[in-house]
């Protein structure tokens, strides 16, 4: 899988949501290996996009055509200032990947000493973290070309997601996240998608 990360500050998010929903309607059912977007503003009006496809080639297929360089043209003046980008080749995917269900999504944003370990830790305790956690529904670690990454996690809603933050994990999974706690490099940033904006094929 390949990740694309699009964040930037809206000069009207009204008029970008309608655009991104657009593209849903018009442009995604020719856009090849497209898996689903994931977008919203943050409480202090910034915009994040996770952008899912097949492979590295299916998205620089996709920003070949046409039609997306113009609607991409048209899409980027409702933007106020810059727009960041990172194209993540290196991408983990835990319990399902993205999930359309979601009523909340969180993205959690920092640096990494070692990105493959923290996607093996993902991968030895995914059993336990369904378990624990029911109301984690699925999410994505994409590894930035600097060892930053971009987790991007779905919860049924925000209610159960709190609720479940303040639950001690069993012992077979607590020195796992303690583990992966102290791979990071300073604090993580999070951030909090109360209303998320889901789009995936056939949608």
């Amino acid at each position: 899988m390949f990740i694309q990360l699009i964040q930037g500050r809206p000069a009207d998010a009204g008029e970008l949501r309608s655009a991104l929903g657009r593209w849903a309607r018009e442009l995604s059912p020719e856009a090849p290996g497209w898996l689903g977007t994931t977008a919203g503003l943050t409480e202090d009006g910034q915009f994040i996009a996770a952008v899912r496809f097949e492979s590295r080639e299916a998205a620089q297929r996709n920003a070949d055509r046409p039609e997306q360089t113009q609607w991409w043209v048209e899409t980027a003046k409702l933007f106020a200032g810059e727009i960041v980008f990172h194209d993540c080749v290196r991408v983990h995917q835990y319990l399902g990947g993205g999930s359309d269900s979601a009523g909340f999504v969180q993205v959690i944003q920092g640096r990494t000493r070692d990105p493959e370990r923290m996607s093996e830790i993902v991968r030895r305790t995914e059993r336990d973290l369904a378990a624990f956690r029911p109301d984690l529904i699925g999410g994505t670690i994409a590894l930035h070309e600097d060892d930053g990454y971009t987790e991007t996690a779905y919860f049924t809603s925000e209610k159960e997601a709190r609720e479940g933050e303040r639950m001690q994990p069993p012992p077979e999974l607590r020195g796992a996240l303690e583990e992966w706690m102290g791979l990071f490099e300073g604090r993580p940033a999070y951030v909090d998608l109360r209303e998320p904006w889901l789009y995936s094929p056939g949608a």
